[in-house]
């Protein structure tokens, strides 16, 4: 029997809205997702050693905070130190247009902006996630 998509919702840094991430979180339950939700102002070391700790297949944060260029790279880069690549990197948030590009060029898988549909922010988890491991 296949074990379910693991995946960590993160709030990092002092953003402290979380009703998108909460929304988020329901929403991959409610679609077969296990989803540890590590709460407010997470530093990405706290995000990526909750990650590695329960052995999750990916990380999403929701950044409202205008740091979004900051704490994914600071995500990515810790998950490349402790050599988990393989942890899918996905998210959403304010994040300008702009900004898109550059982040998935870093390795963030998806970005998902407000007004995404939850149903599809499921499908692309449920979808994607496993697909996605080890090609990073």
């Amino acid at each position: 029997m296949d074990t379910p998509i693991r995946v960590v919702i993160a709030k990092p840094g002092l953003d402290g809205h979380d009703r998108g991430a909460k929304v988020i979180a329901r929403a991959l339950r409610d679609a077969g997702v296990e989803v540890v939700y590590t709460g407010l102002h997470q530093t990405p070391r706290q995000i990526v050693d909750t990650a590695l700790q329960e052995d999750a297949d990916g990380i999403g944060l929701s950044v409202l905070s205008g740091a979004h260029m900051t704490l994914f790279a600071e995500v990515l880069r810790l998950l490349d130190e402790a050599d988990a690549r393989d942890i899918t990197v996905f998210g959403g948030g304010i994040i300008p247009a702009a900004d898109v590009p550059v982040l998935l060029e870093m390795g963030v898988a998806a970005l998902f902006t407000p007004g995404s549909p939850t149903r599809d922010i499921a499908d692309w988890v449920t979808g994607n996630i496993r697909a996605l491991e080890g090609t990073r």
